[in-house]
């Protein structure tokens, strides 16, 4: 399986994120890519800040006019898409991921299990988490999400080993405390990363978003591809856009 890794800049116009994520789809197909991964709320970014009238217009459903798009792309190029995306149903709001396969369907959803995505003042009733990990099977081989605080989670962990997939797609909005894109900072961090990786005992692909100046969360981008044994097989350096691909 070739994959690409896919680290787009995020800026606060959602239209032109998810045309340039279309664009680089077609650019992952062009090169032979049969899998691309974007990394968590990628179409928006992770700004919601607890406020519905802010969040629920940042959200999409799931299905919904967004995924009918990637469903037609993932069909037209014969690749799977991998994204996180913020989800509405009805009146809940939840940090999700999905997988879409070349048949223009979902085969996998996932939403966040850990509250991090949010803050403590948001509405239980309205900012939600799942509460399972889910597994599909794909001729690519089987898959399962996690997303950014999940991977921590040692209960969590435990439920993706017990699944067992081929390959974990851990999707992250990530920045530093200082907000820098400071490269050594990063390197000393990941490691925490990968102990997290070898205790969930599957190769795992990990994408985060890379934040515009607009945006105050200012995550800093970087993919890298970890093998159960805590290997990095292959990364992608923070604090700029690009594509890391990958055969596995």
């Amino acid at each position: 399986m070739k994959a690409a890794l896919v680290v787009n800049c995020v800026n606060t116009n959602a239209d032109m994120n998810f045309a340039r994520m279309l664009s680089c789809v077609e650019e992952c197909a062009k090169n032979g890519a049969q899998l691309v991964v974007f990394g968590e709320a990628a179409i928006t970014g992770l700004i919601n800040n607890d406020d519905p009238a802010h969040d629920f217009p940042l959200a999409h459903p799931v299905p919904g006019p967004i995924t009918d798009v990637l469903c037609k792309k993932a069909a037209e190029l014969n690749v799977h898409i991998a994204t996180g995306i913020l989800e509405k149903d009805d009146s809940k709001l939840y940090d999700s991921a999905v997988l879409i396969s070349p048949t223009e369907s979902i085969v996998l959803k996932y939403r966040r299990m850990s509250p991090g995505w949010h803050g403590r003042s948001a509405d239980p009733k309205l900012y939600c988490e799942g509460t399972e990990v889910g597994k599909c099977d794909t001729p690519l081989g089987s898959f399962a999400f996690l997303i950014c605080g999940d991977l921590f989670d040692e209960h969590i962990r435990t439920k993706v080993r017990e699944l067992h997939p081929d390959c974990l797609l851990h999707l992250m909005a990530r920045s530093l405390e200082d907000g820098s894109f400071d490269q050594v900072q990063w390197d000393k961090e990941k490691l925490e990363y990968v102990e997290q990786v070898k205790a969930c005992g599957t190769t795992t692909l990990m994408v985060n978003y890379l934040a515009s100046e607009e945006l105050e969360d200012k995550n800093f981008g970087g993919a890298m591809v970890v093998l159960p044994s805590g290997e990095i097989l292959s990364e992608l350096p923070i604090g700029k856009e690009g594509i890391l691909y990958v055969d596995l």
